[in-house]
């Protein structure tokens, strides 16, 4: 074989090469570009929420050292699939009950949820924290905000997964990071800073709570 001929096929060779390598790029930007296009199309919305009542049964402080908290009360919690086109999975959801940064009860296990378009879900958890100890910075912060308000704000906190539904296709698993703040007051003496519920009180709330996906 002469020189000549080695090199037109070495040529022949490298144009074959680059039309394959052209075809698989062309082809990743088109699914890169038909995934945008379904994602600005249908524009997922994350979810909303909202926290309908909580219902406290008991929210006892215990003073001096150590200072433990017990509470037991019941939250309503709804969700709301604002999107016309997209289902929402929910995953391992947890909720639970926090003051001031700290977590006052349990974490309570939802249970798996499908959300329609457009769809609601509701849940009604029991939260329960049993002589639960806190800091004394907490403890100095019920004192206050009872004395002066007679109320406390307790946080009800959802974590866990959820995944997009368009059609067949099923998205992966995104974290969703929910807070919804419950205004609870203490009727009484203002002075003691031991919240103690001796019936169920029943608060309706309709609070909307801040939702991160």
């Amino acid at each position: 074989m002469s020189v000549k001929e080695c090199g037109h096929h070495s040529s022949q060779r490298r144009n074959l090469l680059r039309l394959i390598l052209g075809a698989i790029a062309a082809f990743v930007v088109l699914i890169l570009l038909v995934i945008f296009l379904i994602w600005v199309i249908l524009r997922p919305t994350k979810p909303h929420f909202t926290l309908q009542d909580a219902t406290l049964y008991a929210f006892n402080l215990s003073t001096p050292t150590p200072n433990t908290l017990t509470l037991t009360m019941q939250v309503t919690l709804s969700s709301h699939n604002p999107n016309a086109r997209i289902g929402v999975y929910y995953h391992a959801l947890r909720v639970y009950a926090s003051y001031r940064s700290q977590q006052i009860s349990l974490a309570t296990a939802l249970p798996d949820t499908y959300q329609g378009h457009r769809d609601f879900a509701v849940w009604s958890p029991f939260l329960f924290g049993n002589v639960v100890p806190v800091s004394p910075f907490v403890l100095t912060s019920l004192q206050q905000d009872q004395s002066a308000a007679g109320a406390v704000v307790v946080n009800v906190k959802v974590n866990g997964r959820v995944k997009w539904k368009v059609g067949s296709w099923v998205s992966g698993r995104y974290h969703i990071y929910v807070n919804c703040p419950a205004y609870i007051s203490f009727a009484g003496d203002r002075s003691n800073v031991a919240g103690v519920v001796a019936s169920p009180v029943k608060f309706r709330l309709l609070q909307s709570c801040s939702v991160d996906v």
